[in-house]
This record gives C-alpha cells, structure tokens and sequence, in this order.
C-alpha cells in the first residue's frame, strides 16, 4: 500500500502549531521566535515534506523560472541554444520552461502575457518572421524580456545578436577566395533584420573584391528546406546561372543540396555553396558543409546570463545590444572555380 501523501496539516499537527501559521512561516509572511521556527523545521525534515513549491514561490514574488520562447525545435539550430539556455539557468537555481510558438503570432503573444501573470519571471524570446506590429505592441511596458537570434524593430529591451554582416562578409569571401565571380544570396524573409544584415556582409565582400552583386542572384523568402529547394531551381533556371551560392542558413543549404540532386548535380563539383549556424549536422552531411559558426550554445547563455542580471537589477534594462562573434568553417562544399559563367552542365540541368 503507497504511503500517504504529507500535506500542510500534517506538519503543523506535529510542530504543535495551527496550518495557518506555518502556512505564513513557508510564505515568509510571519516572523517566529528561533524555537517555533526550529519546531517546523524539524516537523518538514521528519515527516519529508515537499509541499507546494511553485505556490511559495509564487508567494514570495517570482516562480524562479524562466521562459524560452522559440518558433520551432526541430531546427537543430534552436535545440543548442535551448540545452545551453537550460544548463545556464540551472547553474543559477532557476527552471526553465520552453514554450514552442511554431511562428504563431498568437501563441508568441501568450507567451508575452505569462511576464503579466507571473508564470515566469523572465523570458528569452525568439521569432524568425517578420512582426505586423502586433509583438511590438505587446512588449510595450514588458520588462525582464530578451530578445535573442532575431530583432522585433522598435522593441526596447536587452538583444542578444550573432555578428550577421561579418558573417556575410566571411561566407561570401570564402567563395571569392575559391575563384568564384558568379555568387548567389539565398537568405530568409527579407523584413528580418538577421536576412538583411546576412546580404549587408555578402555585398561589402563582392564590392570590395570588385564583384557585381545582381539583383536576379539575390533570392529571399522563408529560413526553410523548402525554401532553398525552390531557389536553386529558380537560379538554376536562369541564362547564366551562379557557380556559387551563399545560403542564409544551414537549413536553406540543406535545401540547395536536395535540388542539386533533383538534377543530378553536386556540391562541390557544380555548386559551391557555404552555409550559417554550423548545425551540428553541417560536418555530418555529404559534403561537409562550409559554413559560419554562429555559436548557439553562447547565445544561449549570454541571454541567460543578462536576463539573471536583469532580475537582480545589476544591469539597465534599457535597449542593449550584446553581438556573439561568428567564425568561418571551411570544409568540403567548396571548389576552385574551374567552370565558366555559361557553365554547359548546369544550363542543360536547368
């Protein structure tokens, strides 16, 4: 037979004392003399009993517990961040909870909401589609909330941002240093402020390597597989297609690669293509993917880590900026350029 349950009556039963008033001593609401205190001490360490956690925390101001709101965790991508997110809130006694919005602008607004109702103390927040203003509006007067990964224009709270334009600037130079002259940007929505800076980058490194950067090699739409199947079809399509692709993100390169072999082509022997993030799977895949390490695992943490100093009121709460630093990652799915611009292989494909 299970053993009953110990609840808030049986402590003070034992303690000599009415539900009431341990009931305030847990919440912090009464002071005792020394000997009452140790009398309900040595009741709760007798009897083992847990009670209602998440109530005196509640009790007490806060729940000592974090919210990370992301848009999906199937993307490896946000599934890092997420178990660095955890491990750092951890390390500092509070929980985390990982609310999944799947770009939901409503659920993304509950989520918003829970700062309201004290179901979290804090949030990390991620989107990755553009904001109709309705997030913006909804962050108005929010405090304790970090933005990571992605901006909301107009939001005035702490970001935590990966260097995107050198990142940018890194891929495309990889490409350029490859021999390549023809070099494509596939990125997400171009509203996103991650897309853009991402083609800011790119652009700097083409100008200054004396490139032009044609607005038919320039392809935006969704940070999805699909996404990027469908853009190397359209750039295959063309008269002269690119040698060389610049993919916003892992995932977009992930589709490149599956259209590649639509045609039966390959990377690198067609297409050189370098992708964003360094997934864990980019040195996985066939080929190993060259990319630009943006560190999920930091971002994370530094999110954590100003969100804590947040709650202590260590640190202003005014609209700051903290960038990750990004690192090229040379592997295999780049080439020497050895075609030429009207390469006859790759017309015939498209």
């Amino acid at each position: 037979m299970a053993n009953k349950r110990v609840v808030l009556s049986d402590v003070a039963r034992l303690a000599g004392l009415s539900k009431a008033t341990v009931s305030r001593y847990l919440n912090n609401s009464i002071v005792l003399p020394q000997q009452t205190t140790q009398r309900i001490e040595d009741a709760i360490s007798t009897l083992n009993y847990r009670g209602n956690s998440l109530a005196r925390r509640l009790s007490k101001g806060g729940s000592e517990t974090l919210g990370l709101v992301l848009p999906e965790i199937s993307n490896p991508f946000f599934a890092e961040l997420a178990e660095a997110a955890e491990e750092a809130a951890s390390a500092h006694q509070y929980s985390l909870v990982l609310c999944v919005t799947r770009n939901n602008l409503e659920k993304e607004m509950q989520f918003i909401r829970w700062l309201d109702t004290r179901q979290v103390d804090g949030l990390l927040f991620a989107t990755n589609k553009p904001d109709n203003g309705a997030l913006l509006a909804e962050l108005q007067g929010q405090s304790n909330i970090v933005l990571i990964d992605e901006d909301i224009p107009g939001a005035d709270v702490p970001k935590v941002f990966a260097d995107n334009v050198t990142g940018g600037r890194l891929a495309a130079q990889q490409l350029i240093d490859a021999g390549h002259r023809r070099i494509a940007y596939v990125g997400g929505p171009g509203e996103l402020m991650s897309v853009r800076e991402r083609h800011e980058g790119f652009c700097q490194a083409l100008a200054s390597a004396g490139l032009p950067c044609p607005p038919e090699l320039v392809l935006m739409g969704d940070y999805t597989r699909e996404f990027g199947q469908y853009a190397l079809e359209t750039l295959l399509a063309l008269p002269v297609p690119p040698t060389a692709i610049f993919a916003g993100s892992d995932y977009l390169a992930l589709g490149l690669l599956d259209g590649l072999r639509a045609h039966q082509l390959s990377a690198p022997q067609d297409m050189s293509i370098v992708g964003f993030d360094d997934a864990n799977y980019a040195e996985l895949i066939t080929p190993r993917l060259s990319t630009i390490r943006q560190n999920a695992g930091e971002l994370g943490r530094t999110a954590v880590e100003l969100l804590i100093k947040i709650l202590k009121e260590e640190t202003p709460q005014e609209n700051s900026i903290a960038r990750i630093p990004v690192q090229s990652v040379s592997r295999e799915s780049i080439a020497p350029c050895t075609t030429s611009l009207d390469s006859p292989r790759l017309n015939k494909a498209g």
